[in-house]
């Protein structure tokens, strides 16, 4: 008797057991700005380079890790912490607008006297672009330090205003619109032995772009890739840096579309007579050999796919450790490139998206990496071997929650030729023969893309609240986007928006094939140029599209800052014909479904005249969008305010869409 009441409170308890439902999300869980957002993220470990000794930091320790095993195999003490960590360099810093340096002894030089809001010294110029991160570059021996310096005294400001305090106060941002008057750059070099300071002499730089700023190995010259306004003639021109005189033009690039210089030269370690340059001439981001006389060498590497970053060299087997999609257009894979044979090696397992730090020397290479199904793993890989050590496995963090359903495929673009790659996400208990919602998520600008071979397929978790809530999700990489090389990316040339959504029509098309998708009930949503892709593709497609949220949308391209702008539109005088096919200005008029406009008050880099402009055409129109601004905000939404933004997202599709 006692045996069988056992069993069936044991059976009792399995049925309960196999009966509890997962756990929901809720924004707090999946938005960067929630409260529980880190325990839902995959664990990480934090590994870095000592020269070839692997470290692991974990609570302000450091252990010591064995490559061959990954085993941690001794602590080290905070003395021998703080001496691996102390070094003789200077370093820059900059205060009430000016530029100063600071040796190793601590003393101070200040570099600049008339800095300001309109003399900006040692920042980024450009507005970031063609690869700009900063604005300081010292030379390999320490000595020598260049440095931008930007005059925007000429550009017109944007008035920004901030809402804040008793009075509101105006802080204008110096914004340059495509078309009109940009700033000036030229660039410095401070000798730290002379404490002098002179400035290449590259000619008026009215009009023109400096970027990718390189040192010789010896510290004596400077090389730079000069730009025209128009973006499609490029010079790699070589500098003296103890007088600023030039040296000679080493390599000339032209376009009848646009070139796009985005990285720095690099000598090799191991021969300082020849330098490694990317370039897209051939169609692809490649990797070209030339000698410090500006002769090509040889073409590295070269194939229907891109090198998408240069990770270092292995000094010892003389190769170049590069990162490209020769697998497949939505991988990152790791490959050691020979510099004498140009034969390439694979040091990962050829599957997912991989990111790598090298040591020192490159022998070795900490990869992390994540697979549609694989959270993340980290391995330590020898460079010459490509023999991986196993240093970490994280488990899902989503265990035990209803977790959607993730694929991915292609679909032909508008071409009929293209492979267009796709991503969906369904319900959890998504059933073939219901009707669902369907919310088609875009981003579709340059430099950019949606879909990878990474956990989820690069799923971004709004998606998964909404499949939570029964809709289905659709994102598609269209030409335009990035890394697939430059017929691509630049099929959108002087027209940005129209064969976009001719290649996102097909993925409705696609869409309205299935079965389970209820193509009455179908929606859009997008920021930044993905705003602009909403917008654009609910005035042109306008009884196709239910539903749309545009976030920080641009509406016409004549008021987008001149360097990206211009690169793909040219100016509005020069390209009248495109700048008004992609306005949604004259077209507020053809608004038939329910738009929620939202933008940051204080967008510096979509500025609120777009969003205005369109609603004042709206109103003249008798159309009927709704709005919603961020008081304080910039172009994306900061902590705590990014949940907010996606559950007022997530609440106008409940409310219009369902």
């Amino acid at each position: 008797m006692m045996k069988i009441k056992f069993l069936l409170l044991l059976l009792c308890a399995t049925l309960s057991m196999s009966g509890q439902e997962k756990k929901l999300f809720t924004l707090e869980d999946l938005n960067f700005g929630g409260t529980n957002y880190r325990n839902l993220q995959p664990e990480n470990k934090w590994y870095a380079w000592w020269g070839d000794e692997l470290i692991r930091i974990d609570n302000e320790q450091c252990f010591l890790v064995d490559k061959k095993t990954g085993k941690d195999i001794r602590i080290l003490t905070d003395d021998e912490n703080n001496e691996r960590k102390s070094g003789s360099k200077a370093t820059t810093i900059i205060k009430d607008h000016q530029l100063y340096v600071v040796d190793a002894q601590g003393k101070e030089y200040q570099l600049s006297t008339d800095g300001s809001r309109e003399i900006v010294y040692g920042s980024a110029v450009h507005r970031n672009e063609f690869g700009i991160k900063k604005g300081t570059f010292w030379s390999p021996d320490g000595q020598r330090l260049a440095f931008y310096r930007m005059d925007q005294s000429m550009v017109s400001d944007y008035p920004q205003v901030d809402i804040f305090p008793r009075e509101a106060s105006y802080e204008p941002d110096k914004y340059p619109m495509a078309g009109m008057t940009s700033h000036k750059v030229t660039v410095g070099v401070y000798d730290l032995n002379t404490n002098k300071t002179i400035y290449l002499q590259a000619g008026d730089p009215t009009d023109r772009y400096f970027t990718n700023i390189a040192w010789s190995p010896d510290s004596k010259k400077i090389y730079m890739f000069e730009l025209n306004r128009a973006q499609n003639d490029c010079r790699l021109v070589s500098y003296d840096a103890e007088t600023g005189m030039p040296l000679g033009e080493l390599y000339r690039e032209t376009s009848d579309k646009y070139v796009e210089p985005m990285h720095p030269i690099v000598f090799l370690p191991w021969d300082d007579t020849k330098f490694m340059m990317q370039s897209q001439r051939d169609g692809y981001n490649h990797l070209y050999l030339f000698n410090n006389k500006g002769e090509l060498l040889k073409q590295l590497t070269k194939g229907p796919w891109v090198v998408e970053e240069v990770l270092g060299f292995n000094k010892k087997d003389k190769s170049i450790i590069i990162v490209s999609n020769e697998k497949n257009a939505i991988q990152r894979n790791i490959y050691s490139v020979d510099v004498k044979t140009g034969k390439r090696t694979l040091l990962d397992n050829g599957r997912g998206s991989h990111h790598g730090e090298l040591s020192e020397s490159g022998l070795y290479i900490i990869d992390r990496y994540t697979e549609p199904d694989v959270p993340r793993n980290i391995d330590v890989v020898s460079t010459h071997t490509a023999k991986a050590t196993r240093l970490f496995t994280a488990a899902d963090p989503w265990e035990g929650y209803q977790q959607p359903i993730f694929e991915s495929g292609t679909i032909k673009a508008a071409d009929g030729k293209t492979d267009l790659y796709y991503r969906m996400v369904k319900p959890h208990d998504f059933d073939a023969t219901k009707k669902y919602p369907t919310v088609v998520y875009v981003y579709g600008g340059p430099h950019a893309h949606n879909v990878e071979a990474a956990w989820h397929w690069y799923s971004r978790t709004w998606e998964t609240y909404m499949a939570q809530k029964g809709y289905v999700l659709f994102i598609l990489d269209n030409r335009g986007s990035e890394n697939r090389g430059l017929e691509f990316e630049q099929a959108t040339f002087h027209q940005l928006g129209q064969i976009e959504m001719q290649d996102q029509m097909k993925g409705v098309e696609y869409l309205k094939s299935l079965p389970y998708v209820d193509a009455n009930r179908m929606g859009i949503h997008g920021w930044s140029f993905g705003g602009f892709m909403t917008i654009s593709l609910m005035l042109n497609y306008p009884d196709v599209f239910k539903v749309g949220v545009a976030g920080g949308p641009v509406i016409d391209w004549k008021w987008y800052e001149i360097m990206y702008g211009e690169r793909y539109m040219g100016t509005p005088q020069n390209n009248p014909e495109g700048y008004a096919k992609s306005s949604l200005i004259d077209k507020a008029k053809n608004l038939k479904g329910k738009l929620q406009i939202i933008t940051g008050y204080n967008d510096n880099t979509v500025v609120p005249q777009h969003c205005l402009s369109f609603l004042d055409a709206c109103i003249k129109a008798g159309t009927q969008p709704d709005f919603f601004a961020y008081p304080g905000e910039e172009h994306n939404m900061r902590g705590h305010a990014s949940v907010h933004l996606h559950e007022r997202i997530t609440q106008y599709f409940e409310d219009y869409l369902k």
